[in-house]
């Protein structure tokens, strides 16, 4: 058993240094670069303490000097293959290597679903984008700029484009953004002048010699489709946790995000708790292992939150620790 603790994180890197601070934790592996996937959201404009707003890469860089400052080590470009209990160590398997550890913190976060829709790999990175960070922003500068999307992180990108882009067309879906949007966002978008959302329609075909040049955008409803003229779309429609490196033993919903906690003794998911404690909040089917972040079951996918559930888990992990 070489350390109490291993955070693996690939979400917010925010979670590693609340856990470098209170427990004497050494490694933090990670899958991909730390925070690549929450800097495709360029800008935070409710993080607390920060009324003017923050960068998404401001806010990973502060997150990194942290971890340094508490002493973690920080094990980057490394892909994550595997897991496994040994007896009360829980292992994280690299490709030529492995880390053990008495208890795990499992942040990978999600990673974007794709559009279906013809010629998009193509062009992928080529006008075509999950995400959009501030580099692709400035880069649309009097430009007309497609999103699709409905949630919060579409609603964030269309007003961070705005700033840029000479029009910005959210095109949904659905013919409202309330079910699935926060108000103040919502408000946001219908008040601004360079914002136009375009409902009950969907992006079917994206064309381009070499960069994205056209787009084919079909009416839900009348079946018609139009071509747009767009060097530019940017893609918000959900996530997916990167979570298969689990294995069976840790309970996963049909989507693969993590079951912990009360929700482990649900009938609806495989009875697996194995002790007769009933499971800390926040720990998964194996004790001793815990998820923090949007790789959870029904997280509020919020920066704030995940933040605040890594250093819940820090807490958790001492009362695990007390227990064995």
């Amino acid at each position: 058993m070489t350390k109490p603790s291993i955070l693996t994180v690939d979400d917010v890197p925010q979670v590693s240094a609340a856990v470098a601070r209170d427990l004497r934790s050494r490694y933090g592996p990670s899958s991909e670069s730390c925070g690549r996937r929450r800097a495709l959201k360029h800008w935070k404009s409710n993080y607390l303490g920060f009324p003017k707003g923050l960068s998404s890469s401001d806010l990973t860089q502060r997150a990194m000097a942290q971890v340094s400052r508490f002493g973690a080590e920080v094990v980057l470009a490394n892909d994550v293959v595997g897991f496994e209990s040994r007896g009360q160590v829980r292992a994280v398997l690299f490709g030529s290597r492995d880390i053990e550890a008495r208890a795990l913190i499992i942040a990978t976060g999600v990673s974007y679903r794709r559009l279906e829709a013809e010629g998009l790999e193509t062009l992928s990175g080529r006008g075509v984008y999950y995400g959009a960070n501030a580099s692709e922003a400035g880069q649309c500068e009097g430009d007309d700029v497609n999103v699709v999307g409905a949630a919060n992180s579409a609603g964030q990108a269309a007003l961070n484009l705005a700033r840029f882009a000479k029009r910005v067309v959210l095109v949904v879906r659905s013919g409202t953004l309330e079910a699935t949007m926060s108000s103040y966002l919502i408000q946001r978008i219908t008040s601004s002048p360079t914002i136009e959302v375009r409902y009950r329609s969907e992006v079917r075909a994206v064309r381009g010699d070499g960069h994205l040049k056209f787009l084919e955008i079909t009416d839900r409803d009348t079946g018609l489709t139009e071509e747009v003229a767009s060097s530019w779309l940017f893609i918000f429609i959900g996530a997916s946790p990167r979570t298969s490196w689990l294995g069976d033993d840790v309970v996963r919903d049909s989507r693969g995000f993590v079951v912990t906690g009360h929700d482990l003794l649900n009938a609806g998911h495989p009875q697996r708790w194995p002790l007769t404690r009933a499971p800390f909040a926040l720990e998964t089917s194996v004790p001793g292992v815990f998820a923090a972040g949007d790789v959870q079951l029904d997280s509020m996918k919020r920066v704030a939150s995940a933040v605040g559930e890594g250093a819940m888990s820090v807490y958790l992990v001492h009362r695990y620790l007390g227990t064995i």
